[in-house]
C-alpha cells in the first residue's frame, strides 16, 4: 500500500544518487550484496540487543535496495540482477525476527515463528503469481517497477520496513507488533489466492 506513494517520491533522488554512482563505476549487482551485507549485519545486532545500531543498519540496507534497481535501470536491468534482488530480500526478511528470536527467545520466538510463517505465505504467493502472470504476458497493473510481476496488497515493501523500524524502536513491544504484521500478512495472502483464482482460471488449452 505504501510502496507506489513511496516509489512516486524517492525514484527521483535514487535517480540522481544513482547516476553519480555510475560515474564512479558502481554495479548494481555490488550495491545489492552490500544492502545484503548490512541487512545481515542489522539482525546480527539485533541478536545482541544492541537494537539502535540494528535500525541503522537496516535503513542503510533498504537505502542500497532502492539504489540497486536505480542502477539497473540506467543502463538495463539484467536477470542475475533480480534474481539476487529478489532471492535476498527474502532472505533478509527472514533474518530480522530470527534475530528478535535470539535476542529474547523467551518472549520472542514464538511471534518471531508467526511471523516467519505468515512470511512464507506473502513471499510464495506474490512469487507464483509473478510467474505465472509472466507465463501469461499479464500488463503490471500498478506504478512500482520491479523486475518482476508487481502483485500488491496490504503489507508490501514499506509496511514490512515501518514494522520492522517499530521492532527496532520498541523492542519489548516485539511480539505485539509480530502477530498484528503477521495478521496483516494473513490478510494479504488471502487477498493474493483469491486474485489468483480469479485470473487464472483454466484456459482451452488447459481443458484439452
Amino acid at each position: 500500500m505504501l510502496d507506489n506513494y513511496l516509489q512516486a517520491r524517492l525514484t527521483p533522488v535514487f535517480r540522481h544518487v544513482a547516476e553519480r554512482l555510475q560515474t564512479l563505476g558502481v554495479q548494481a549487482d555490488t550495491v545489492t550484496w552490500l544492502g545484503f551485507g548490512l541487512g545481515v549485519g542489522a539482525a546480527l545486532a539485533i541478536a545482541v540487543q544492541a537494537f539502535l545500531w540494528g535500525l541503522a543498519l537496516l535503513l542503510l540496507s533498504r537505502l542500497c535496495d532502492g539504489l540497486d534497481g536505480a542502477l539497473a535501470r540506467l543502463d538495463r536491468p539484467t536477470d542475475r540482477g533480480r534474481f539476487l534482488d529478489i532471492t535476498l530480500d527474502f532472505i533478509f526478511y527472514a533474518c530480522l525476527p530470527l534475530g528478535f528470536a535470539v535476542a529474547s527467545p523467551d518472549t520472542n520466538a514464538l511471534p518471531a515463528a508467526v511471523l516467519l510463517a505468515s512470511f512464507i505465505g506473502t513471499g510464495t504467493s506474490f512469487l507464483a503469481y509473478a510467474i505465472l502472470a509472466k507465463e501469461r504476458a499479464l500488463a503490471p497493473t500498478g506504478a512500482l517497477q520491479k523486475g518482476i510481476y508487481f502483485l500488491g496488497g496490504l503489507t508490501e515493501g514499506g509496511e514490512t520496513l515501518l514494522a520492522f523500524v517499530l521492532m527496532c524502536i520498541f523492542p519489548s513491544a516485539f511480539p505485539v507488533i509480530a502477530y498484528v504484521f503477521s495478521a496483516l500478512c494473513v490478510l494479504t495472502t488471502g487477498t493474493r489466492i483469491a486474485t489468483g483464482i480469479k485470473t487464472f482460471q483454466p484456459t482451452l488449452e488447459d481443458k484439452t
